[in-house]
């Protein structure tokens, strides 16, 4: 049966006021007071008035619900297992109450509503609260490696006495064995050993869930700087990624390519394309092709809308190159707006292109990652900005994807001057899940 968090509140208002008696030009007439005796409930249904022959015998956490009864104004207080609820008594009469199951999770399950009355004798009637299965949202490193202490996001991470909170990789056969840390909402531990690419599932008392996200994702990866996702070693443009490609010990995943140098604070200040982008321009008789003919691309845009989609990439900024100045600009490119053939920066101003800007300084004038590696993650759907960080009048299509340019400048915000060192590696497009 659905719960249904929300009701009509001017229904709601208007059942309340048929339901209690008022009473004009008397000096508090709508003042509450406990009655005495012993409440009783006879059943429990949705808040919605329209839906009142819905009844229910469990519901979720923060649901609205409405209790039936008799004498219910002699409830003094009301407990779903362990877990006070708020009583707002303007919602209360003798046989109604609208009241809002607690949003923590109990602690001693009983699957009982408790209501003590004004004579502190206590009543209780079965009702089961029910606690989602876990989310696992985010990490905040995917391409992380066995070994190392991760941070997982979500909710509903609760760790039982009676049964611990697990959590598994590898389709479920490799178990996490070095759980550092669980709080409602993060999970901190250590990558096992054997850890392969995939889902990740967490399993509490109140059931299993898989993560919405997979560990060192290996699908649809546009770039890789090296080749060893599939991904191109190489752009194709008048800056290839040759000048900022990077081969050292230091990469999340191999090869990586490194923007740097410096940034002026003023708007669209720094123009520096060698040393602060990379393009690639499809060419199919050079073999390099439209990036969404790619089959993995390609099967995505077939089966997604776009606004189901995400780009993804591992980033590193160390704390003594901090960013404080331009957006990155992610611009995936048409055939109309730029190949090889035609080869022209003259998109990257033009206001009718919708690009993504990642601006992570810009709550806090710096950003770095203090020399970590993490995964970005922005949605497509937000792609839908000028070079300025203006709202483009025109949306992504399917059409726009055979070209992708990376270029830190502009953005439509003043920052400081500075030296960033901005890393980047395994740019990929999968769905959001």
């Amino acid at each position: 049966m659905k719960i249904n968090k929300y009701f009509n509140w001017l229904a709601f208002v208007t059942l309340v006021m048929s339901s209690t008696a008022f009473t004009s030009c008397v000096d508090e007439p709508d003042k509450f007071e406990l009655s005495g005796g012993t409440p009783e409930i006879k059943y429990i249904r949705v808040a919605d008035a329209a839906s009142g022959d819905s009844l229910i015998e469990a519901g979720y956490m923060e649901s609205t619900i409405c209790i039936v009864g008799n004498n219910l104004k002699s409830i003094k207080e009301m407990y779903f297992n362990d877990k006070k609820a708020v009583l707002n008594t303007s919602y209360v009469t003798d046989h109604t109450i609208f009241v809002d199951i607690p949003s923590s999770i109990p602690e001693l399950v009983s699957n009982k509503i408790f209501m003590v009355n004004k004579d502190n004798d206590t009543t209780s009637y079965a009702f089961h609260v029910i606690v989602p299965t876990p989310t696992v949202s985010s990490m905040r490193c995917e391409y992380a490696a066995p070994g190392d202490t991760v941070t997982v996001k979500g909710d509903y991470f609760i760790n039982d006495a009676k049964v611990p909170l697990k959590i598994t990789m590898n389709g479920g056969s490799l178990p996490v064995t070095d759980i550092k840390n669980i709080s409602k909402t993060a999970l901190t531990f250590t990558i096992p050993e054997g850890a392969k690419p995939g889902y990740m599932n967490v399993t509490t008392i109140y059931g299993t869930s898989r993560s919405k996200f997979q560990y060192k994702d290996p699908r649809n990866i546009l770039f890789d700087w090296d080749g060893s996702h599939g991904g191109h070693a190489i752009a194709h443009g008048w800056r290839d990624g040759s000048k900022v490609i990077k081969k050292d010990n230091t990469g999340i995943d191999g090869a990586y390519i490194e923007f740097s140098g410096s940034m002026a604070g003023g708007i669209g200040t720094t123009w520096d394309e060698d040393d602060f982008s990379f393009n690639y321009w499809p060419e199919p008789s050079k073999g390099y092709e439209e990036l969404s003919s790619r089959t993995e691309f390609a099967d995505m845009l077939k089966k997604y809308d776009v606004s189901k989609l995400q780009i993804k990439f591992e980033a590193r900024i160390p704390s003594t190159n901090p960013w404080k100045a331009s957006a990155l600009q992610m611009i995936f490119s048409s055939n109309n707006a730029v190949t090889y053939s035609t080869g022209s920066n003259g998109y990257f101003s033009n206001t009718a292109i919708p690009r993504g800007l990642w601006i992570p300084w810009q709550s806090s004038s710096s950003y770095d990652t203090a020399g970590s590696w993490i995964t970005v993650t922005i949605p497509l759907s937000s792609f839908n900005k000028t070079h300025a960080g203006a709202t483009c009048a025109n949306a992504l299509s399917i059409e726009d994807f055979t070209g992708l340019t990376f270029f830190v400048w502009n953005g439509g915000i003043a920052g400081t001057d500075c030296t960033p060192k901005i890393d980047i590696d395994n740019i990929r497009v999968v769905p959001i899940e």
